[in-house]
C-alpha cells in the first residue's frame, strides 16, 4: 500500500516562510503528477499546487509568486516552500499523488498555522 507522509508544518509569524515535505513510500516513476492541497476550518479542500512527471507546475493564483513546488526523486520526497505566508494561508496541507494507474493517494495531512 502507498503511503504518503507529511511533515514540517507548524505556527509561524506573517511574512516568515515555511517548508513542508512529504515522503512516498514508492519511487516518484510511479506517479504522473504530485502535488499539494490545503484545507483549512470550515472550508473545502483547494488544490494550492502540483507537479507533473515532466517537471511542469502550476500553482493557484493566491500563492502565485509566494510557493514553490519541488521534488527530490532520489529521496521520493515532495516539498512545498512557502514564502511571505499570510494569515489565510492557515490550514492542513495534503499531499497528493497521481498514479499512472488507479486512484489518487492523499497524506493524512500536515498542520500550518500563520499568526498575524
Amino acid at each position: 500500500q502507498v503511503q504518503l507522509v507529511e511533515s514540517g508544518g507548524g505556527l509561524v509569524q506573517a511574512g516568515r516562510s515555511l517548508k513542508i515535505s512529504c515522503v512516498a513510500s514508492v519511487a516518484f516513476d510511479s506517479f504522473n503528477a504530485m502535488g499539494w492541497f490545503r484545507q483549512a476550518p470550515g472550508k473545502q479542500r483547494e488544490a494550492v499546487a502540483a507537479i507533473t512527471y515532466d517537471g511542469r507546475t502550476e500553482y493557484r493564483d493566491s500563492v502565485k509568486g509566494r510557493f514553490t513546488i519541488s521534488r527530490d526523486p532520489a529521496k521520493s520526497t515532495l516539498y512545498l516552500q512557502m514564502d511571505s505566508l499570510k494569515p489565510e494561508d492557515t490550514a492542513t496541507y495534503i499531499c497528493n499523488a497521481s498514479p499512472w494507474r488507479g486512484t489518487d493517494i492523499w497524506g493524512q495531512g500536515t498542520s500550518v498555522t500563520v499568526s498575524s
